[in-house]
């Protein structure tokens, strides 16, 4: 089978859709598939990075229609008009996978939103990452979870000497603030325990300052450590020394990914219920309303408060991490791809 892979995004650049392209296009390749990658992602010329497929970087009209005419199934990852609209004239079978909201942050559609849309209900098959995704966007969708780099984020199976890590990028959209709430009702609640609670904001962003101007106000300086940005094997060995992750999103995320690298490192998850977070946890982590303070203390001080509780979650980790194993994910999107040739 010969795949012609499309994403508009790809390596070096950082971020959820590049990472599947690369861990979907490595176990096509291994599957038997012959995979040419096209990518308007540029790259250093020292770059010296192998892949075991080919990569078509900022094709031309001419060499665009030479990768068409070779493929015998074109794979979209997130709707990219710009590479995909040459499949009018070609209608080899294509498949979408949807893996963000087709719409702007506020919801509101533009033109090329529609467009998208449009494009694909054209589509042999469409995957979108969660039920969220789905329901908003293409009710037909094939719903497959993302998956996440086993490779890198695994659980150490340390003692965890801190309590809290809020992972993101620092902006109001991913309530960094909403952590910082929590940390101080929880260290201000004498009927939970007579300890206080740590928090660990990993990330920078333009909020950072707002942030910590909050934690002085709130005389939390002991408690919240401001690790930065942290990357591979550094952000493995601080999320292992962690036991809970907190992702009160007020943006309704598509999936989550963060929450099952949490998992992976041993973190049980507390996400708000927007879009596809409580897909990305699954009956491994904690789920409350989102953009509700007082829902995501609740939640919380209801799982410290109860032993027995947190036992079963982080007995689920396991089971629910299989669901996610990058072999595991692509294969079905393997099978998607078998049935619509």
């Amino acid at each position: 089978m010969k795949i012609l892979f499309l994403s508009y995004r790809f390596y070096p650049e950082i971020g959820g859709i590049e990472v599947n392209s690369e861990i979907l296009a490595d176990y096509f390749s291994r599957f038997g598939a012959e995979v040419h990658m096209v990518t308007t992602s540029s790259i250093k010329d020292d770059d010296k990075r192998i892949f075991n497929y080919k990569i078509i970087r900022n094709p031309g009209r001419t060499a665009l229609i030479k990768q068409y005419l070779w493929a015998d199934v074109i794979f979209e990852n997130n709707p990219s008009l710009t590479l995909s609209w040459f499949n009018l004239f070609f209608n080899k079978p294509i498949v979408i996978a949807i893996n963000t909201w087709i719409s702007r942050m506020d919801g509101n559609m533009t033109l090329p939103d529609k467009l998208k849309l449009l494009w694909v209900k054209k589509a042999s098959a469409v995957i979108a990452v969660s039920n969220a995704i789905k329901e908003k966007s293409f009710d037909k969708s094939i719903v497959i979870g993302n998956p996440y780099r086993d490779d890198l984020f695994v659980d150490y199976k340390t003692d965890s000497s801190k309590d809290f890590a809020f992972l993101g990028r620092l902006v109001s959209d991913k309530g960094a603030d909403m952590a910082i709430n929590l940390l101080h009702k929880l260290n201000t609640d004498d009927s939970i325990n007579k300890r206080k609670f740590t928090l660990t904001i990993i990330g920078d962003g333009p909020e950072i300052e707002n942030l910590q101007n909050a934690v002085n106000n709130y005389n939390l300086n002991n408690y919240v450590t401001f690790a930065g940005m942290l990357k591979g094997k550094e952000l493995v060995d601080c999320l292992n020394n962690h036991k809970y992750m907190l992702a009160p999103s007020r943006w309704r995320e598509p999936f989550g990914n963060i929450a099952l690298e949490g998992i992976a490192c041993g973190c049980l998850p507390i996400v708000s219920d927007g879009g596809g977070l409580p897909d990305a946890v699954g009956n491994a982590g904690v789920v409350f309303e989102r953009n509700s303070d007082e829902s995501l203390f609740n939640k919380t001080k209801e799982l410290l408060s109860n032993p027995d509780l947190e036992k079963q979650l982080r007995l689920n980790f396991q089971s629910h991490l299989k669901n996610h194993i990058p072999e595991f994910v692509a294969e079905k999107y393997f099978e998607v791809l078998k049935k619509v040739i």
